[in-house]
């Protein structure tokens, strides 16, 4: 039988790429969808056809971290062996705008969905294992450097402190209901599939559309914070390889290498030959309230662990996001004639 698996986030970044791991593992894979007026499954509908059921690799599920009752209903009628859950409101400095709602979905969020497979698993003895996806920006004003599983947390955003409250109730469940629950605290992972509003894909989107006259600027915060960057197709796999230990545990998912903003930048207007300081501009509506000037990741447990190790590096990456955008940008262009 093939294990099946339930992923919130399924329409995001690592939500589509953990989906089409699986598939390629011949999972049966559900994904979570919020209902809106429009369709925002760009990044599976490759993997998804029409609306799930027989014949689709496939199968989405309307759903909400906000609705305990309707997560419930899903677990029920899915019955998976593994949920990942990967839904958020995931922008940082968005997050300080929208407080109460970042923490009600990715806090409480995890809650509910926690909650859900304790009760489904009691009444039907199962053992459904669960995987929270946790964030380096927990670790926000770092008392050590690199950060590591041990390393304590202090949280400088409403989303960092959200991911604290979803990663201790992962804890907390594992400790006190014998629950298979792991933490992944990945590091930054980009992709051509980042969300346009993060910074790196930012830079590469408005890099090539500069290189092709379709925009003059780009406006951008704090060049200076240093971020450990890997690519998001790497990490899903290390998502699944905690769910396949004997043991539940936490794992640090980095790079070990660390970048700043302005080094990411110089990267991407290099390869398309641009001089950056002719097109980009300070904003400071793009500054946190409070910052975090560097996170990098000692990933060492997961390597000896799991067996996992990041394959894309720096410079792939970045070629990588402004090669794939670069085909965005000349097809934005043939359209406008």
């Amino acid at each position: 039988m093939a294990k099946v698996a339930l992923i919130t986030g399924v329409t995001g970044q690592d939500g589509s790429y953990l989906a089409e791991f699986l598939l390629k593992k011949n999972y049966e894979v559900h994904g979570v969808v919020r209902r809106s007026s429009s369709f925002a499954t760009g990044r599976i509908d490759h993997l998804h056809h029409g609306s799930g059921g027989n014949g689709s690799p496939l199968q989405l599920h309307y759903g909400d971290l906000g609705d305990g009752t309707g997560l419930r209903r899903i677990i029920e009628q899915v019955r998976p062996d593994e949920v990942y859950n990967l839904a958020a409101q995931s922008h940082v400095r968005i997050s300080f705008d929208q407080p109460e709602y970042t923490s009600d979905v990715v806090g409480l969020g995890a809650l509910r969905l926690l909650e859900a497979i304790r009760d489904h698993n009691q009444r039907h003895d199962r053992k459904v294992r669960y995987y929270q996806a946790g964030s380096s920006e927990m670790f926000g004003e770092v008392a050590e450097i690199p950060q590591r599983e041990t390393t304590p947390f202090h949280p400088r955003s409403p989303y960092a402190c959200a991911k604290c409250y979803a990663h201790w109730q992962t804890v907390n469940y594992r400790e006190a209901y014998g629950l298979f629950a792991c933490n992944g605290i990945l590091f930054n992972h980009e992709s051509p599939r980042r969300g346009e509003n993060f910074v790196t894909r930012k830079i590469t989107r408005s890099a090539t559309r500069i290189k092709l006259g379709l925009q003059d600027k780009l406006k951008l915060g704090n060049l200076d914070a240093k971020r450990d960057w890997g690519f998001a197709g790497d990490y899903v796999e290390a998502m699944w390889l905690m769910l396949q230990q004997d043991r539940p545990d936490d794992f640090v998912i980095a790079t070990g290498e660390t970048h700043t903003v302005r080094e990411f930048l110089d990267a991407a207007f290099q390869r398309l030959e641009l001089d950056p300081a002719k097109y980009v501009e300070f904003d400071q509506r793009f500054m946190r309230p409070a910052e975090v000037d560097i996170l990098i990741g000692d990933s060492s447990k997961a390597r000896r662990v799991l067996g996992w190790e990041p394959r894309i590096k720096f410079r792939q990456l970045v070629d990588m996001m402004v090669e794939a955008d670069m085909e965005l940008a000349e097809r934005e262009k043939r359209s406008l004639g």
